[in-house]
């Protein structure tokens, strides 16, 4: 007898708790990292990454520690978005988010996207994720003042 696959939660409650989480989006986010893994990496040389995406890695290159955040219980649209909350240390982060103009918070969830395409992030449970070892070599060859801008829209938290 084989059991049939999970297909995650059946009633329309647990449902919409895990669309209010963000479940289905960080699952995605996981499942691209999760893709990378055994796949032999992405030369230096053939990286093409945004600006955004330099600047988490810039921004992540000392612990490693990303987390993907969102809320429902903010009034204003473009703060329910998800961001991109990068550790800098213990209750310490900077968040990629603006209050006002959501392309910016987009543009850099974009940009985390791009980290776990090319290999550079590693889910790690929940909607957090880290740096894997050639994240953090490429992390530590990111030149601050190309990124300078970006990292201006990072606000600490």
């Amino acid at each position: 007898m084989t059991l049939p696959p999970f297909l995650g939660n059946d009633s329309p409650s647990d449902a919409w708790t895990d669309l209010v989480n963000a479940v289905p989006t960080i699952a995605a986010l996981a499942r691209i990292c999760g893709q990378r893994l055994g796949v032999d990496e992405i030369p230096a040389e053939e990286l093409s990454l945004s600006e955004e995406a330099e600047a988490i890695l810039f921004t992540a290159r000392g612990r490693g520690l990303i987390e993907i955040k969102g809320t429902n219980k903010e009034f204003e649209s473009p703060q329910r978005l998800l961001a991109v909350y990068v550790e800098l240390e213990n209750d310490s982060h900077l968040m990629f988010r603006s209050r006002t103009e959501p392309e910016i918070t987009i543009r850099f969830l974009d940009g985390f996207r791009e980290l776990c395409r090319a290999g550079l992030v590693l889910h790690q449970c929940a909607a957090e994720f880290s740096l894997t070892r050639s994240g953090f070599q490429v992390a530590r060859e990111v030149d601050e003042t190309t990124i300078a801008e970006s990292l201006e829209l990072g606000i600490p938290v």
